[in-house]
């Protein structure tokens, strides 16, 4: 064991701590795998331990510091290209066959879809452009 580099307990515990940071999906296991590899290059450029443990410490934490906020806040932004039906939310589409609480057909997108009104009592003849609200399976629902 002892014949063994200082930087090369280091890739073995960056590797050790990168591990768990594939079963996981815990970024912070990442930073702290980082941290060791700076620690690594350290021992490599002849860096006493104190320093080595030093460099892995300042590497992960400011890791942490700086970019968990980032990544935090990506995981929970809403993407802002809609897509499938979330992007026909709030187009206008163009009446073709009578809309009325029985159904009807409109032009939206380019594509004929069936549709019915938010409110059952409403009618919408052909012609009239309505814009849709919501999506429900195969039909649009509209005002």
């Amino acid at each position: 064991m002892a014949d063994i580099n200082a930087w090369v307990w280091w890739l073995i515990g960056a590797a050790a701590l990168g591990i768990p940071l594939v079963i996981t999906a815990m970024p912070e296991f990442g930073m702290l795998s980082a941290g060791a590899v700076a620690g690594a290059v350290t021992a490599g450029l002849g860096g006493g331990m104190v320093t080595q443990v030093l460099v892995f410490a300042a590497v992960s934490v400011a890791l942490i510091v700086v970019v968990r906020p980032i990544a935090t806040r990506h995981r929970t932004q809403r993407p802002v290209l809609a897509t499938g039906i979330e992007a026909l939310k709030g187009k206008q589409a163009v009446v073709v066959e009578r809309v009325d609480g029985s159904g009807g057909r409109i032009k939206l997108a380019g594509e004929i879809w069936s549709a019915r009104p938010l409110d059952a009592s409403e009618s919408y003849e052909p012609g009239r452009q309505v814009d849709v609200v919501d999506i429900e399976g195969a039909t649009a629902i509209v005002v």
